[in-house]
């Protein structure tokens, strides 16, 4: 890191050139179009737009507090930022008050932690500086008690550069979210060619900058950048969010002593760079912060209903990565570490001493058994997968001896950092809920795709169930896999994998998980295209799991 990145702020909205001007005012004429414009308090004049460009947020929240976050830009010294919390958006009744200083230590950004709440209700914020009012917040705290229903957003993997955040603004619109949980990837530190750069400023979302990022200055700027966009702004000003990180964050790959994604021998620190990386994102994100930046796993109690348990599968557990050869010999091997012994003793806890319905993990990489044939692994193919398939239906009696050696070969899992590459982990987990008879409920992101996965254990009980989130903009298997059919490719992930139920690798979307005293249940909405300004959206089928050691299992809803 560069001595003096931590005295140089993140630009502002307006500093980078006629370009970045031209895309900051497209995309807030496509948010007031589309009913997302937040109008500052203050009269909407050009100064609050320059000194609140960033928009506010909130997050965190429980039953008596929300922490409510603002960036007031500046060149300069120290800036005296006002708030308030009202309980109307006219801010008639102003409950709570007080000033807190933007300076160049914490990139100009504010964070606030308002107490003294009340349970399960909405609260309006904002913040004033220099006579100027920023944009109006709106937030809501936990409920305690029964609440009868409780619903989520779930949101993964927003390369700003690939396409439109319209799942953001989809989120935005329907209005009836309690909380949006960010499992990752909120941001890439991934650098673009000349020719990906030109493609990303053709749909108006340029990287900045252009290079991978290293410094506190480089995460600093392209947190900035993802900020101009108007529907990232939008979403996180309707209500909280509770966010954890995933490797791209800090870097490609991450793990607890380095990173795929980064060479120590001409990238210098691993360390230093993931302090970097991880100060920007408390910087940035509404996040009530621990003394130690890099402990982000917390829980969030939302009454009696569910306990929520935002997990680390990145940096402070995970062990080595492995490769084809040594998944097969090393991934079920007893040691093997993804949360390690002090956050998985710590998740033990928070469900032994949880009396909710549901136990909700938060989590980056897929936990359900995704494993497929290492002869797909090997060739993934059309001809390769209908190979094996034809086997696997073929009754055992009357398969040829190729057959037979098909379907009895070793599965891999089909992406290695997932669960699937920590078998004695996962197992301890779900003997964990098994034996405190819980109702475990898996949301993942990660894969930039759409799944819905039974989880059982080794012996075959039923622990509980995945519901997997599509990406917001980061490319799926249908361009990853473009030699397979996007149909024949989903229904054959469901045919190969046995506790896999749901598979939909083609578009962008989000997740809405709903809990209720009755059913745990979860839909999955997908946008038309991430590439053109205007969109529609579709739902996925509609899964959910009963609560009780006889359910267990998606059922259709």
């Amino acid at each position: 890191m560069n001595a003096n990145d931590k005295n140089n702020p993140s630009p502002s909205p307006e500093s980078a050139g006629p370009s970045r001007r031209r895309f900051v005012a497209a995309t807030a004429a496509m948010a007031l179009g589309s009913g997302l414009g937040l109008s500052a308090c203050g009269g909407g004049h050009d100064e609050d737009k320059q000194l609140f460009g960033y928009g506010v947020a909130s997050g965190d929240p429980l039953s008596d507090r929300v922490i409510i976050w603002t960036r007031a830009n500046n060149t300069g010294g120290a800036v005296p930022v006002e708030w308030q919390v009202a309980t109307d958006a006219a801010f008639a009744n102003v409950l709570k008050s007080g000033t807190a200083t933007a300076d160049v230590s914490r990139d100009y950004t504010v964070k606030v932690d308002v107490t003294g709440l009340q349970p399960a209700t909405t609260y309006f914020y904002r913040f004033k500086a220099g006579g100027n009012f920023s944009p109006t917040g709106r937030t809501k705290t936990l409920p305690v008690g029964n609440p009868q229903q409780v619903k989520i957003g779930v949101f993964s993997c927003a390369a700003y550069s690939l396409g439109q955040f319209h799942a953001y603004a989809h989120a935005v619109n329907r209005g009836d979210l309690d909380v949006a949980l960010m499992l990752g990837d909120y941001i890439y530190e991934t650098g673009l060619t000349n020719v990906e750069q030109a493609a990303a400023f053709a749909l108006g979302r340029e990287a900045d900058p252009q290079g991978e990022l290293h410094t506190l200055f480089e995460y600093r700027q392209r947190y900035a950048r993802y900020h101009t966009d108007a529907d990232l702004r939008a979403l996180r000003a309707s209500m909280p969010i509770i966010a954890v990180w995933d490797d791209h964050e800090i870097v490609n790959d991450t793990w607890r002593d380095g990173a795929g994604g980064h060479d120590p021998a001409t990238e210098g620190s691993f360390a230093e760079r993931r302090g970097s990386a991880a100060q920007a994102w408390h910087e940035w994100l509404p996040t009530r912060d621990d003394p130690d930046p890099l402990k982000i796993y917390r829980s969030f109690d939302f009454g009696n209903l569910l306990s929520l348990h935002m997990l680390d599968t990145r940096v402070v557990g995970r062990d080595a990565p492995l490769n084809r050869d040594t998944f097969l010999t090393t991934a079920d091997a007893p040691g093997r570490q993804l949360l390690g012994p002090v956050q998985a003793a710590w998740l033990d806890a928070q469900m032994q001493a949880s009396t909710a319905t549901y136990q909700v993990l938060g989590n980056q990489v897929l936990m359900g058994r995704m494993r497929i044939p290492l002869s797909v692994y090997d060739n993934f193919t059309e001809d390769s997968i209908n190979e094996f398939l034809v086997a696997l239906d073929t009754p055992a009696a009357s398969r040829t001896p190729t057959q037979a050696a098909l379907v009895a070969q070793p599965r891999i899992g089909y992406e290695l950092t997932n669960w699937d590459g920590f078998g004695a982990a996962r197992e301890a987990l779900f003997a964990s809920a098994r034996a405190k008879d819980k109702n475990l409920v898996v949301v993942s992101g990660d894969s930039h795709n759409a799944w819905a996965s039974n989880l059982k254990d080794a012996s075959g009980a039923s622990i509980g169930v995945e519901f997997g989130t599509p990406s917001v903009t980061s490319t799926g298997l249908e361009i990853t896999h473009t030699n397979v059919g996007r149909q024949f490719l989903a229904d054959s992930f469901v045919r190969m994998i046995p506790d896999l139920k749901f598979a939909e690798t083609s578009h962008r979307g989000y997740h809405v998980l709903t809990l209720t005293p009755a059913s745990a249940t979860g839909e999955w909405v997908f946008v038309s295209s991430v590439f053109d300004n205007s969109f529609t959206a579709f739902s996925g089928p509609v899964l959910r799991m009963l609560p009780g050691a006889a359910n267990r299992v998606l059922v259709p809803a």
